[in-house]
């Protein structure tokens, strides 16, 4: 049940993708998340996802932090991020557990009818053809980063496999990090938004440390 997103090319990308609206939550190209799915209609949009070629949902956020289960479509933030499902399980209670591996990013163009309760934009995949690049070497300030990082789980309680974060490819650690740290959702998004990894690293390290100074008491930076 497990196929790479490598087998999805830019040429192979839909003219229409489901979405799944979830705040807090993001998903960068090449990176995993693992999700339960198990409302009724984002079931539906499982089941049709894993019957199509590339079997790809759309990533998004909404723009407002609280939503309602009687607000079913909230507005949701101009960009996106398409994920293949790369591996699944049903459990015995009707539940979905898979894992989305992040393909491209996407700009939302126009929403098209919903499908059985869950909605669908048409996607515009230009602008984002470099996340199908080989991975490029990011300039990382290892030592600033993982020093900011420590005291930034500490502070929030986070345990982590240090030896494992350690020894994690400058891309890997990047695209993991910028995913598991609890980052505000905005923030989250600026992180999906950055023009490259390189963007998103020196962001990340920014908001670690405007974190670590609100924490002190101190003004954090405005920009």
């Amino acid at each position: 049940m497990t196929r790479s997103p490598l087998e999805t090319t830019y040429d192979d990308l839909p003219s229409e993708l489901p979405i799944f609206p979830l705040s807090g939550v993001l998903l960068l190209p090449r990176g995993r998340l693992p999700l339960q799915i198990f409302e009724k209609r984002y079931l539906a949009m499982t089941r049709d996802a894993l019957g199509a070629a590339q079997r790809l949902i759309g990533m998004v956020q909404p723009t407002e932090k609280e939503t309602t289960q009687a607000t079913n479509n909230p507005p949701i933030y101009k960009v996106g991020c398409a994920g293949r499902i790369t591996s699944f399980s049903e459990t015995d209670d009707g539940r979905f557990l898979v894992t989305l591996t992040g393909v491209c990013r996407f700009a939302v163009g126009e929403e098209l009818a919903s499908v059985k309760g869950y909605r669908r934009v048409a996607p515009r995949w230009d602008g984002f053809a470099r996340d199908f690049d080989d991975p490029t070497e990011v300039e990382l300030d290892r030592a600033r980063l993982l020093g900011g990082l420590k005291e930034y789980f500490r502070a929030h309680g986070i345990s982590a496999n240090w030896e494992a974060i350690e020894q994690a490819p400058d891309e890997r650690l990047v695209t993991s990090l910028a995913m598991i740290c609890p980052f505000e959702p905005s923030e989250k998004q600026a992180l999906l938004e950055a023009a490259d990894l390189q963007g998103c690293a020196q962001l990340m390290t920014t908001l670690i440390e405007m974190a670590l100074l609100a924490d002190k008491g101190g003004e954090p930076a405005r920009h």
